[in-house]
């Protein structure tokens, strides 16, 4: 007598685990990726504008405003 036990179940054992996987796997990346190394997009345009300072480019009054507007 096999209680109501088929061989139906175990195929569903692999998608379930998988999945289960496959967002254990997510989530650590994710979490990597949030701890990682800081984004440095905002600091590639303050380096610009540092740069244009320096050139001469802006004046000292612009870089301050434009400043104020990147860290905001």
């Amino acid at each position: 007598m096999m209680w109501g036990y088929d061989a139906g179940g175990w195929f569903w054992m692999v998608p379930v685990m998988l999945l289960i996987w496959g967002g254990v796997i997510a989530a650590i990346v994710l979490v990597a990726r949030a701890l990682g190394a800081p984004r440095t997009e905002g600091d590639e345009a303050l380096q610009t504008l540092r740069r244009r300072l320096a050139a001469g480019e802006i004046s000292p009054d612009d870089y301050e405003r434009m400043k104020r507007l990147l860290q905001s």
